[in-house]
């Protein structure tokens, strides 16, 4: 499993991109500190203004 990016969104949803073994990949949302399975359609805001990259900063303050 590897990260590709953690990201927020306008609204405040924190999400990551994970990439899996075999090429699939997977959205995960940051749900009450638990990282919980989420749309794949997720994965298409990384590209929006109104979705930012979260700084490594930033990441390492949020559960593992």
């Amino acid at each position: 499993m590897t990260i590709s990016g953690v990201y927020r969104t306008e609204r405040g949803t924190i999400w990551r991109l994970v990439h899996l073994e075999g090429g699939s990949m997977r959205v995960e949302l940051l749900t009450n500190e638990t990282w919980v399975p989420g749309p794949i359609a997720m994965a298409g805001l990384r590209l929006s203004i109104q979705c930012k990259e979260l700084t490594a900063a930033a990441i390492r303050k949020l559960p593992p």
